[in-house]
């Protein structure tokens, strides 16, 4: 329904407000390259939120395991964009500062690439990048709709906004935590060979290497930070979309309540809008 949509176009505003002072943290290069992740984080999650809801109502039940294999198609879906818009943030990260410089921005890197390595070098990394976004996101819906029905989310408490907050920032957390070796390897793979003659022939060949020249350290790298942003980005995002869809879901009743014939006088309390479960 096109109310996911404009929920996770809510939320992935919220997430990019708060998010954004992270990234100085996250990235050496401040905040070169972030145009590519801004330009396209509020269509993500209007994506993500959109193919979650209507994947589960298309699955008929809301189930733990429906509510994992949602995700995870949300998550699969939304790698065709996720992937290019990676990519491009890495390149702009990794080139030469000043006037020598090949990219003037994402879209500008991104024509580069198609102009030279056509539509595969546009999707450089699309299958690690799959591998870590269908079970992440999997894990993402699935820690949210258990952690909101366990600490009795409803309109009403007084303490609901704190606990979608503290419920989306602990499905940002599992979220990475279930996937991050894969993002190193990704990471890797869309860098290599950008500074000199390709080192990696693939997914596990990228992965040994990586373990026998650093260790299982290599795959860890990062992660403080990571978990740093993810809390308070997800959970911006989580209590937006819930808030928005709730507020939204409320008024339709509300319109339709009054439309009905012989309908009562008396307005009835709007229901916590799960996004994953509307």
């Amino acid at each position: 329904m096109a109310l996911d949509f404009l929920a996770g176009c809510a939320g992935g505003v919220a997430g990019v407000i708060v998010g954004h002072p992270f990234d100085t943290v996250k990235v050496l290069g401040l905040y070169k390259g972030l145009g590519s992740p801004l330009m396209g984080l509020t269509f993500i999650n209007a994506l993500v939120f959109g193919v979650q809801g209507n994947t589960l109502r298309a699955l008929g039940q809301d189930s733990p395991l429906n509510q994992f294999l949602a995700g995870a198609a949300a998550g699969a879906i939304q790698c065709v964009i996720c992937c290019p818009m990676e990519l491009a943030k890495t390149r702009l990260q990794l080139q030469a500062a000043g006037p020598a410089r090949a990219y003037k921005g994402s879209l500008d890197c991104l024509v580069q690439i198609y102009r030279h390595e056509g539509l595969r070098g546009i999707n450089r990394g699309m299958v690690s990048t799959l591998l870590r976004e269908t079970p992440s996101f999997g894990v993402y819906f699935l820690t949210y709709d258990v952690l909101t029905r366990a600490m009795g989310c409803e309109p009403g408490d007084r303490l609901l906004v704190p606990k979608l907050l503290l419920a989306g920032g602990t499905s940002g957390i599992t979220s990475w935590l279930s996937t991050y070796p894969m993002d190193v390897v990704k990471s890797r793979l869309q860098a290599d060979g950008l500074q000199g003659t390709p080192r990696y022939r693939g997914i596990v060949d990228c992965m040994r290497q990586s373990y026998q020249a650093e260790g299982w350290q290599v795959f860890t790298r990062g992660l403080a930070s990571t978990l740093l942003r993810a809390f308070p980005v997800n959970a911006a995002t989580f209590a937006t979309v819930t808030v928005v869809l709730t507020y939204i879901r409320g008024e339709e009743d509300q319109v339709d309540s009054e439309a009905a014939p012989g309908a009562s006088t008396t307005p009835a309390g709007p229901a916590l809008a799960q996004p994953s479960s509307l």
